[in-house]
């Protein structure tokens, strides 16, 4: 299901959710690819997906002439369990879709009709963007997150776009640059890098900034707007100079961080989480 017409430049890494499993997939020349250990693993349920998907390949390859479509499986690089990436077998709807044929499991045709589903959303969001901000916006309410707190969310995934744009621009290609700048600025900000933060709030695998307060959604956004001005306004150009100004951004959040704390006499940094208890409006606490 290839998409045509402009298309974003960034290649997009992102998580699927089918019947509560995550699928991760990436957007890649045009269309989806998903990561088929994830979806080996939700359909056949087998302990060892990774065993099991190795076996599928030399079966499909001998017995059932899968030669032209191996071809269409792409190694790409995926987020892991550790935050690190890894090359990973990959593949798009149509290729799935016949894979999906030498998986016995109930769960085949609920999943193909879940598969044409998040593509079709997909070519919708790329002819109107705003739809992609509607649905998460959706996603969010869903949850029981507060209308206050998905607009504070919304904001800083705008703000943090703004800024993952100007460092393509200035030169940061490398995803573990993108990773370390931004450690910089949370450094500066929080005191903490990002894992260290997960880990101070008992995260593993699910997305910080999910997770964070009002405040601390605040103070990140601040950061990175903060960086952002200060890359264009000295012009910084790779890797080292934008480091420089990703330190001066952060800081200037820290500072205004540890200047709120001094004045209010109450932490911004919070242990609290959305896996125990969801951040609430005031009213609801009291009830």
């Amino acid at each position: 299901m290839k998409i045509s017409g402009k298309v974003p430049q960034k290649v997009e890494d992102k998580i699927a959710v089918f019947e509560d499993k995550k699928i991760r997939r990436i957007f890649h020349q045009g269309e989806w690819y998903f990561s088929i250990i994830d979806i080996v693993e939700v359909l056949s349920e087998s302990p060892n997906p990774r065993r099991y998907w190795s076996d599928l390949k030399i079966q499909l390859t001998d017995k059932e002439g899968f030669n032209q479509l191996y071809g269409k499986i792409v190694q790409l690089k995926l987020a892991s369990s550790d935050g690190k990436k890894y090359a990973t077998d990959t593949a798009n709807t149509e290729t799935i879709f016949r894979i999906l044929q030498s998986v016995p499991s109930p769960k085949a045709e609920p999943f193909k009709r879940w598969l044409a589903q998040v593509g079709y959303e997909r070519i919708q969001e790329i002819e109107d963007p705003e739809l992609a901000t509607k649905r998460t916006r959706e996603i969010y309410k869903a949850k029981g997150y507060s209308e206050e707190w998905i607009e504070k969310r919304m904001r800083g995934i705008a703000i943090r776009e703004e800024l993952t744009d100007e460092w393509d621009k200035r030169g940061i290609k490398l995803q573990r640059e993108y990773a370390i700048l931004t450690s910089e600025i949370s450094r500066a900000t929080f005191g903490m890098t990002p894992s260290e933060y997960k880990e101070h709030k008992g995260l593993e695998r699910e997305n910080l900034r999910d997770h964070m307060t009002d405040l601390e959604l605040i103070f990140s956004m601040l950061g990175e707007a903060s960086t952002k001005e200060i890359a264009v306004n000295r012009d910084a150009r790779g890797f080292d100079e934008n480091k420089s100004a990703a330190k001066i951004g952060g800081k200037i959040a820290g500072d205004a961080r540890l200047q709120l704390e001094k004045e209010s006499g109450k932490p911004v940094i919070s242990k609290q989480n959305h896996l125990g208890r969801l951040i609430s409006r005031p009213e609801e606490e009291k009830e």
